[in-house]
């Protein structure tokens, strides 16, 4: 299954770094991760809208969505392969998505009640991508 990471502006280096960390663990058989920074046109929300391919089940996160356990997570995340249906998990800037992004996503997934950085979910949505694969795998990596 195809993951591509839609996110908006420019993440500093350190963000970079744990993203692409995360990244290496995940074994190439299970997911193709990319990340994609979309150009900034007239709104994050047009140019995150215009990146999203057709064939990709849109994911949203969003601190409005629904709160998933890493093992539920793990389980969708299985499901969705089962499906052979790739997805782009788009994270959107400061200010969040409006009905028209939330409206056209698949699933509306939130990280965690705290708030965080935009930048920073990058590496928590890639960690949780590597969590889900340990998961499925009772790798030693998520212990529960």
């Amino acid at each position: 299954m195809k993951v591509r990471l839609i996110a908006v502006g420019k993440a500093p280096k350190w963000i970079t770094e744990g993203f692409e960390e995360y990244a290496r663990r995940l074994p190439p058989n299970t997911f193709r991760l990319v990340i994609v920074s979309p150009r900034r046109g007239q709104s994050d929300e047009e140019c995150l809208l215009a990146a999203v391919r057709d064939n990709e089940r849109l994911v949203v996160w969003d601190a409005r969505g629904e709160r998933l356990s890493s093992e539920r997570f793990a389980n969708l995340l299985a499901r969705w392969r089962m499906a052979g249906r790739d997805v782009a998990f788009a994270i959107g800037g400061a200010k969040g998505f409006g009905p028209t992004t939330l409206s056209r996503a698949a699933h509306v997934l939130s990280l965690s009640d705290m708030t965080f950085p935009h930048q920073l979910a990058r590496v928590l949505v890639v960690e949780q991508l590597y969590r889900a694969w340990a998961i499925e795998h009772r790798h030693p990596y998520h212990r529960r």
